[in-house]
């Protein structure tokens, strides 16, 4: 099986290559159309890769990878299903492109957050608000023995 490319993006800018023993493909029958070869062709593709042990990504992207993509995980290995096409040629060339598109979207750095501190004009205007419905609710008391 030959190597899935997948393009550089944010998170990996020079791109991945995933080698091609690292993919599994398995092969089934696809619901769907085909006519009289449906009964026959094998076209609906799983491939899996197993994002634990693989040597195309560095120690952080398979950190980042295994939070981003932690609900489609079956453990640690990815599987991505193609069954659009009546040709498993189609159909193996969508979910490559499917399982590089979930990766390169994982990969993605998540975006630190600006902390801003408030300005002094915010700040003397929220103290006066607390000051002005503390007055308000003091008025509200009953008054005192004195």
């Amino acid at each position: 099986m030959e190597d899935l490319r997948v393009a550089p993006g944010p998170g990996a800018p020079r791109g991945l290559v995933i080698p091609g023993a690292e993919l599994l493909e398995q092969f089934s029958h696809a619901s769907g159309p085909g006519g009289q070869g449906v009964n026959t062709a094998d076209s609906r593709v799983q491939l899996s890769w197993d994002l634990a042990t693989t040597a195309a990504l560095s120690d952080s992207q398979r950190e980042r990878a295994l939070a981003a993509l932690a609900p489609r995980l079956s453990g640690t290995v990815l599987t991505v299903t193609a069954s659009e096409q009546r040709s498993q040629l189609r159909n193996r060339a969508a979910a490559r492109e499917r399982l590089a598109g979930l990766l390169r979207e994982a990969l993605v750095p998540p975006i630190p957050r600006r902390r801003t501190k408030p300005t002094r004009g915010s700040q003397r205007r929220r103290l006066e608000a607390k000051r002005q419905r503390g007055a308000t609710k003091a008025q509200r008391r009953r008054p005192g023995v004195e």
